[in-house]
C-alpha cells in the first residue's frame, strides 16, 4: 500500500489535472453520442366513426420521413398496415398489407405513388370496403364504402 501511495504523491498537480480532464472529455463525447442516437417516436392516433359512403378529416402525415400507418376496424374485423412517404406538394408513396379477407384469410400487398384524391392506399376492414385514401398530394383520409356505419383507429408513427 505504501508503493502505491509514493507513487500517487510523484504526479504532478498539473498531470493529475489534465488526467481527470481527459477523462471528463471521454465521458462527455459517449454521453453526447448515446443521447443522439436514442430517440423517441412520434405517433398520433385518430379514431374515427363514419357513416355510410362517408369520409374522415384529412390527416397529414410528417414529410420527407417514412411513417408507419397502422389502421384497425373496431366495428368489424379487419387490420391493415403501409410504410409509407410524403413528398410535400408532390406524392405520397407506400407498401404493405392490406387487410386480411374473411373468405381468403391471407392478406395482400399493396403499394403504390399517387397525389390523386380516392387512390386506394390500404384496406383495413375484412370485407375490403373501409380504406385509406390518398385526399391530396400531401394528406390521406379514411372512407368508409361499407353499408353500414363503421369504427375504428389509424395510428401514424415516424
Amino acid at each position: 500500500m505504501k508503493a502505491i501511495t509514493m507513487r500517487i504523491q510523484k504526479f504532478s498537480r498539473p498531470g493529475v489535472i489534465l488526467l481527470a480532464t481527459v477523462v471528463v472529455i471521454i465521458t462527455s463525447m459517449v454521453v453526447a453520442n448515446a443521447t443522439q442516437t436514442i430517440t423517441a417516436p412520434n405517433a398520433v392516433k385518430i379514431t374515427y366513426s363514419l357513416a355510410a359512403g362517408a369520409n374522415s378529416a384529412a390527416i397529414t402525415p410528417a414529410t420527407n420521413t417514412s411513417v408507419l400507418v397502422m389502421g384497425c376496424c373496431t366495428s368489424a374485423p379487419g387490420v391493415g398496415q403501409v410504410s409509407l412517404v410524403h413528398y410535400p406538394s408532390s406524392i405520397i408513396q407506400w407498401v404493405g398489407l392490406e387487410s386480411p379477407t374473411s373468405t381468403t384469410g391471407g392478406a395482400t400487398i399493396t403499394s403504390g405513388a399517387n397525389n390523386v384524391a380516392g387512390t386506394h392506399i390500404v384496406y383495413i376492414e375484412a370485407n375490403h370496403t373501409v380504406d385509406i385514401r390518398v385526399a391530396s398530394a400531401d394528406t390521406i383520409l379514411v372512407h368508409n364504402g361499407e353499408a353500414a356505419t363503421r369504427a375504428g383507429n389509424v395510428t401514424l408513427v415516424w
